[in-house]
């Protein structure tokens, strides 16, 4: 079984897969402070509750945009599964040519996206991810990584609304009744809703235009369901996309012992 881990801004996603097959999926919140025996001690807990036993895992993929978690995280890989992980990074191999002025710049869970949508689904494509922030990746027929757009994450824009305005509180990110909002909570929500709503399908319209490519749109993250659902400029929403991407970069490693 392949063990991979993405580390996000704000949450740790892990999956599990056996073969091709996404067996299980677990997340954690992203804290800077855990030690590697606290890492070590969470995954295999959650490995347990589901069944897995530790010594079914013979590998390990990373991809991550905190780089503080990193020692502790990897330390208690190594300690506690004895495997040294793969690490997304610069010079690994991954089928996708990052064609940007700076590609260093260019975040490990933004390239397994875009391999993931390209691989699974074809190019050109726009792979979309609303986590922290909200990116608009596009990857052109070839598989070349050639423009990337970065907007505010729709709780990012929530936690900004009730952390800044003394009189606004932080409310549930979810569509409202009716745009016609009449009372804070439910204008607050329009706001945030609609507001990506419309930022999506602006960005999306605006970046077929300058590309002249016919792109096929691909979206994830937590909260990418609830905006899939309300417009037509997203094609498929896959909330395992960036696991499915670990998984087809570790792929291309080729065959590793522990």
């Amino acid at each position: 079984m392949l063990l991979t881990i993405d580390v996000g801004n704000t949450n740790i996603t892990l999956g599990v897969f056996d073969g091709k097959n996404l067996w299980a999926t677990f997340r954690l919140t992203t804290k800077w402070q855990r030690t590697s025996d606290e890492y070590g001690a969470v995954i295999l807990d959650l490995l347990e509750q589901n069944s897995i036993d530790k010594d079914r895992i013979a590998d390990v993929i990373v991809a991550s945009v905190v780089p503080n978690v990193m020692h502790s995280l990897v330390s208690a890989v190594i300690k506690y599964f004895d495997i040294r992980p793969v690490i997304v990074e610069a010079g690994i191999k991954t089928g996708i040519r990052i064609a940007t002025e700076n590609p260093r710049q260019i975040g490990a869970d933004r390239i397994v996206d875009a391999v993931a949508a390209y691989e699974l689904y074809g190019g050109p494509c726009l792979v979309i991810d609303y986590g922290t922030a909200t990116t608009f990746d596009l990857v052109d027929e070839k598989g070349s990584f050639i423009a990337g757009v970065t907007a505010p994450g729709i709780q990012t824009s929530a936690n900004a609304l009730a952390g800044t305005a003394a009189k606004l509180p932080e409310v549930e990110i979810r569509k409202p009744k009716s745009i016609l909002a009449q009372e804070t909570i439910s204008s607050m929500q329009a706001g945030l809703f609609f507001g990506q709503v419309g930022a999506t399908e602006y960005i999306v319209k605006n970046m077929k235009k300058e590309s002249g490519l016919d792109i096929k749109v691909v979206a994830t993250g937590g909260l990418g369901t609830i905006i899939a659902n309300e417009t037509d400029c997203i094609d498929i929403y896959d909330p395992t996309l960036t696991l499915q991407g670990m998984r087809l970069i570790y792929e291309k490693q080729g065959r590793r012992r522990r």
